[in-house]
Parts: C-alpha cells; structure tokens; sequence
C-alpha cells in the first residue's frame, strides 16, 4: 500500500543579527499519493522554505514530515526537484544533462538501455527534437522542459516545483503547464509546487494551499478544485473557476491587509 506524504507541525527559524526569524510555523498537511498540491501566497510566506524541507535541501526546526511513515530530513532520488532557474550544466547537451540525473538513480542500467530511457523522459517533456544542443542554444522555455525531463529521468515518486515557469513570459508558461499536465496524466506523479500565480494553481492542482504572511506563516486554508481531469482552459469561463478565484484573492488581500496592519503597529 503506498501511503501519502504527511507533513506534521514543519516548522523553520533562523538565527539572525536581532535574534531568531521564524519563517514558518506548525505547517500540517498530508498528500495523497498521485495527489496536484499547489502552495500558494505572499512572497516570503515560507512557501520555498516548506519545500526545500521536503527536497532535503534544508532541516526543519521543528516537526518535518513522512515518506512512508519514515521521517525523512535528505535528499533523495525519489523526489525530483525543478527551481525557477532551469539550472542545466551549460558545456552538457540537453541530452546529456538528462543522462546526469539519470545516472543518480540507476547507476547501473547499461549504456544502450539508458539512453533509450533518457530519450522517453526526453519525448514526455517535448524536448527529444533539441537533444544534441546545449542550453546556450536552447530557449528559457525549452530549457526548462529539458530541467522537467531531467527530473523525470529520476523516476521519482514525488515532483518537487519551486515556481518553474516564473521566468517565462505568458505564452511560453501556458504551454508548459500543459506539457506539465500531459507529463503528469502519462506518469500519475505526486506534485507539490510552488507559485505565486493565482490562475495557474487553479489550473492545475488537485488543491491548493493557501498560506498566511510572513513571519511565522502557516496553512491558513486548504481549497479544493472541483474540476476533473484533463483539464483544458474552457474551465476559466465557468462559474465555478471565477468562485473559486475570488476565495482566493479575497484570502490573499485579507492577509496583505492584515500584514500592513502589523507593519503599522
């Protein structure tokens, strides 16, 4: 039985010239496997700081969270990560930086065989048609395809997303989320992402986490999107999506109100 994701009490301070900076506090959810989770908020709500805890990459200070019942606080390959920065290593091909995620996960897989699989993460992301060039030759949108099916060539159980398409302009985003999605319906992977974007949580996830400011941010409310899957754009001209988005600005405008009012005071 795989069981879900399940964060309890995560919590992050850091030590400061004026004493500690707690950037998040009590953060509780769990996620079910297979399961769209989009963290939403403010800038510096504490939403990258929850998932570099989830990717290993930093400790919580309090609580943490389960994989399979087992604390987890490393890195691990089943949990692939996608930054905002396509972060590719500019003297490798886009295929060759897909090979170097791959080979942290199976080692051991022969030549001929991983390059037939690293071509298969390659054509999910739609990227095998650039495989020889190197990311100088690549456009940001398509650089970070080639990020995705590096993360991909993990074949992780978990996508890890921290705002990956913040850099691109709109056209260029649209189009990766639904490559995102096409991914996601071939590989049913657990996604958790970051993004500030209103419409593209809506868009995409399965529910959306909707976090309060900073410092000592929180889960302040959890929303679940009623629309089935596979979801195209027609669903922005339904009723339901414009409900649904203004629950969402009325909790963000309530929450840089109440920010405004602690500044003041």
């Amino acid at each position: 039985m795989i069981r879900p994701l399940e964060i309890t009490g995560l919590g992050k301070s850091f030590v400061t010239p004026t004493g500690p900076f707690t950037a998040v506090r009590d953060f509780n959810l769990v996620v079910q496997p297979g399961e769209f989770i989009c963290l939403l908020g403010h800038s510096g709500c504490g939403k990258s700081t929850v998932l570099s805890i989830l990717a290993g990459l930093q400790r919580a200070t309090q609580g943490g969270f389960c994989i399979d019942g087992k604390e987890v606080d490393y890195p691990g390959t089943d949990r692939g990560v996608v930054f905002q920065s396509p972060s590719l290593l500019p003297w490798l091909s886009a295929a060759d930086n897909v090979m170097l995620g791959f080979r942290q996960a199976h080692p051991d897989v022969s030549g001929g065989e991983a390059k037939k699989r690293v071509r298969r993460y390659m054509e999910l992301a739609g990227v095998a048609d650039v495989a020889d060039q190197v990311p100088a030759e690549l456009s940001l949108g398509t650089q970070q395809r080639v990020a995705i099916a590096r993360a991909l060539s993990l074949d992780p159980r978990f996508l890890l997303l921290d705002e990956p398409f913040g850099m691109l302009d709109s056209l260029t985003r649209f189009d990766l989320q639904d490559a995102l999605l096409h991914v996601l319906q071939e590989t049913k992977k657990t996604v958790v992402m970051v993004t500030h974007d209103v419409d593209e949580a809506i868009y995409l996830a399965d529910r959306i986490v909707l976090m309060t400011d900073g410092p000592a941010a929180t889960v302040g409310e959890i929303m679940a999107i009623p629309f089935e899957r596979p979801r195209d754009r027609s669903i922005m001209k339904l009723p339901a999506y414009k409900m649904q988005r203004s629950r969402i600005i009325n909790f963000l405008e309530h929450h840089a109100n109440q920010s405004a009012c602690k500044i003041a005071s």
